[in-house]
């Protein structure tokens, strides 16, 4: 496979599949193994990663086609139990292809660590001694990391901010670093602690917690335009019922509670096959509507050009790396990182964006159209002739008359399994 426009992927076998994924990323055949075979976590190194180990979990592993991002395109590797989510993803990015697919910026690998300062009588004093003294606090923060001192530069600057709480003011610092390729969270909070006691010193205050904020509004994907022709997305009316959709997501937060998870339906996933935090990306997406907007709403923007195109935006932190965890010790997420062609984490943060953009997209095309249902409950229906055993030719009947009947149930595939 040359280039992730194939028509007819999902009808080839998954040993098919695979081969071509292989042939396009360079998989070697012990990369390729860690994700088609059992057992690509040993039980050694799974029982170093958490307490408690018993055994492993496995979930399935798909690939997204069609996407071209910032000019290149790329295949998408999905973890993920949930039918239907691989497809959209791909056949939104096909719509997307045709204007040049998804472009990107980026403002940088920069995290915050944050240092809790209580039982100071004069807190806004506080705050400027804090700046008065930031270079001592750097110095600090930076002797503790010189390695990522040499790469990134490390602690860069110091931000200072009186907040009133249920038991006073408290003045809050925060460490401004850069991680490079690394997500951080060791790094920043290990240099969160070498400051508290410069700090107390400094403010006469008692440090309480030094830790990151998963709230990463420095270290955000930004995206400059994703624009899909209205003639290939079905048209005038199809357009404005997205926008119309997407207004009420950005009006109602128990709808934009259920657009955004539609979101992360598309990033969740390519996070997880790369071994990143996703709970850690979930909270960051999730605060930053409220710290941005002051209340919690779409995290995507849809509108028309002047053309009557449709235009797709998302701004979100994207708090991912490729130095440490998981990405460094389970060999099937660096199968997958090497399936992205990812070098840095730059390009993974700006990828997992394009692809929640393009979930977005998919799951509003869908309910501006013929529904969320038609689509999911195919594939879903395929899940439930399964489990009721239907297999080969079989599988494929079972699903279309369900399909058809409008009746998909297990109780009901295994009855057209007797008689078919």
């Amino acid at each position: 496979m040359k280039t992730n426009q194939y028509s007819g992927f999902h009808k080839l076998t998954m040993e098919q599949r695979a081969q071509e994924v292989a042939e396009f990323a360079g998989l070697t055949a012990e990369e390729l193994a860690h994700i088609t075979k059992p057992g690509a976590l040993s039980d050694n190194v799974a029982d170093k990663c958490i307490e408690n180990v018993i055994g492993t979990y496995q979930l399935p592993m798909g690939i997204a086609m069609n996407f071209v991002i910032d000019g290149q395109e790329r295949l998408i590797p999905m973890v993920v139990e949930e039918a239907s989510i691989v497809a959209a993803a791909s056949n939104a990015a096909k719509m997307a292809r045709p204007s040049g697919g998804f472009y990107t910026s980026y403002t940088g690998n920069i995290m915050i660590a944050q240092v809790q300062v209580v039982g100071v009588s004069n807190p806004h004093f506080a705050c400027h001694s804090i700046l008065h003294h930031k270079e001592e606090i750097l110095a600090a923060a930076n002797a503790k990391d010189p390695i990522l001192v040499k790469i990134t530069g490390g602690a860069k600057d110091v931000e200072v901010r009186v907040i009133d709480t249920l038991i006073g003011p408290m003045v809050i610092a925060h460490l401004i670093v850069d991680t490079g390729d690394a997500m951080g969270a060791n790094a920043v909070n290990t240099m969160a602690e070498a400051v508290a006691p410069l700090i107390e010193q400094i403010t006469h205050g008692t440090v309480k917690l030094r830790i990151l904020s998963n709230l990463a509004a420095y270290r955000r994907v930004l995206f400059r335009s994703a624009t899909f022709y209205k003639d290939a997305i079905g048209g005038d009316s199809v357009v404005d019922g997205i926008i119309a959709a997407y207004a009420f997501a950005e009006a109602d937060p128990f709808r934009a509670a259920t657009s955004n998870k539609g979101i992360m339906n598309g990033m969740d996933p390519v996070v997880v096959a790369t071994g990143n935090d996703w709970r850690g990306m979930e909270a960051a997406a999730h605060s930053y509507m409220y710290y941005k907007y002051g209340k919690y709403t779409s995290m995507t923007r849809w509108e028309k050009d002047a053309d009557g195109n449709l235009t797709g935006a998302i701004e979100i932190p994207m708090m991912v790396g490729l130095v440490g965890g998981a990405t460094k010790i389970h060999p099937a997420a660096q199968a997958a990182i090497k399936i992205l062609g990812v070098k840095t984490a730059e390009e993974l943060a700006r990828i997992i964006a394009a692809v929640g953009l393009a979930q977005n997209f998919a799951a509003m095309r869908a309910l501006a159209t013929d529904g969320i249902q038609k689509g999911h409950m195919k594939l879903h229906a395929r899940n439930i002739a399964t489990v009721a055993g239907a297999t080969g030719d079989m599988l494929d009947k079972v699903v279309a008359r369900m399909v058809a009947d409008k009746k998909i149930s297990v109780e009901y595939a295994k009855e057209l399994i007797a008689k078919l």
